[in-house]
This record gives C-alpha cells, sequence and structure tokens, in this order.
C-alpha cells in the first residue's frame, strides 16, 4: 500500500526515532508498504518518520544511482542491486574528508542543495529478520545511508546548509509545509488548513 509521505514542517521528522524489535505490531507489512511508497515517489531511500512513525527503520535502494556515467564502474556495481533494511541502525564512526553532493528529500519537494558529508561509515543495524551486522560504506552507499540515517536522529538536509542557504530556502520550505507545491505521489502536509 502506498503511504503518504509526510511533509517538512512536521513535528514527526524532528522527533529520534525509538529502538523497535521482532514484536513491532505488523513489521513485515510496514516495510513492504515502505518499498511501494519510496519506489512510487522515485526514492533512493525512505526513513519510518517520512511517513509519520517515529521509529529508526530506513529501508535503501540505490540501484537508480548505478545509471550516472560519472560514476567509477566499480561504483556503478557497488550501487547497482544495493537493496536493504536498516533496523536499530547506529553509526559508530564516520571518517574521511568531508565532500559535497547534491541531495534532495522526499519530504522536501523540489528543494536540492549541496551538502557535505564524510566519505566513509561504520555502522551497525538489524535486517528485516533481525540478524545483526556492522558494516563499512563509502562514496554513495554512505550518502544514502546517512541521509536516511539522520532521518531517525530528528535531522534534515537542510539543517546541514549554511545559515545563508537556511535563509533563502525559508519561502519555499514554508510553502511545502502549507502545500503550495504540486507532487506526483502522496504527501501529508501539516499546515494545510483542513477542509481545503
Amino acid at each position: 500500500m502506498i503511504l503518504p509521505i509526510v511533509a517538512y514542517g512536521d513535528p514527526v521528522l524532528r522527533k529520534v526515532g525509538e529502538d523497535i524489535d521482532k514484536d513491532y505490531p505488523k513489521l513485515s507489512e510496514l516495510i513492504s508498504n515502505m518499498w511501494e511508497t519510496m519506489y512510487n515517489a522515485s526514492g533512493v531511500g525512505l526513513a519510518a518518520p517520512q511517513i509519520g512513525l517515529p521509529i529508526r527503520l530506513f529501508v535503501v535502494d540505490t540501484t537508480p544511482f548505478s545509471d550516472d556515467e560519472d560514476l567509477l564502474p566499480e561504483e556503478q556495481k557497488q550501487l547497482n542491486g544495493f537493496k536493504k533494511v536498516f533496523i536499530n541502525a547506529q553509526i559508530e564512526e564516520e571518517t574521511g574528508a568531508d565532500w559535497p553532493f547534491n541531495e534532495g528529500c522526499l519530504s522536501i519537494p523540489d528543494v536540492r542543495e549541496d551538502v557535505n558529508r564524510k566519505e566513509q561509515i561504520r555502522i551497525t543495524y538489524l535486517d528485516e529478520n533481525f540478524e545483526e551486522y556492522q558494516e563499512t560504506y563509502d562514496g554513495l552507499l554512505a550518502r544514502v545511508i546517512q541521509h536516511e540515517y539522520d532521518h531517525i536522529e530528528g535531522i534534515l538536509f537542510t539543517d546541514k546548509l549554511s545559515s545563508l542557504k537556511k535563509r533563502l530556502l525559508k519561502g519555499r520550505l514554508a510553502n511545502i509545509s502549507k502545500g503550495k507545491i504540486s507532487v506526483d505521489y502522496r504527501m501529508r502536509f501539516p499546515n494545510v488548513k483542513k477542509g481545503r
């Protein structure tokens, strides 16, 4: 089932997610719905807060990035078919140089900005079967995971912009929260007046 994506301005996007356990209600159905919702919106990642749930769960499928001709063949190979569920994730370490990349977010449609992130991460997480992993990722894989991880920490990519950029975006972000934007996927806007 395709779920509405929560727009910028909703308080759930600012909550630090709670850990979940195997008994979380209808977890496999939720994960399935998150995949369907993400693909419907042409995303490469989706975190539970973006569908209104303040829990530590996100999904990532970087396959669409593997078509980028600017990437080295080994990067394309790494991104193609990378599809994972991350539950109760904890980034243990971020290393390497900061590097900029143009990011967007399904909760903040039509806003894209360069964001600096560390090039490598070490992360501990559970998969959908509650198997535990500790893995290291770099490059675009690390970036997509960092972006989604930020969501379960109550952080948005716009928080990482300079104060000047934030000021310049203020009106556009306010319009998004009021639903004054055209999107081709279902969204829930926090500041839309009822009865409209």
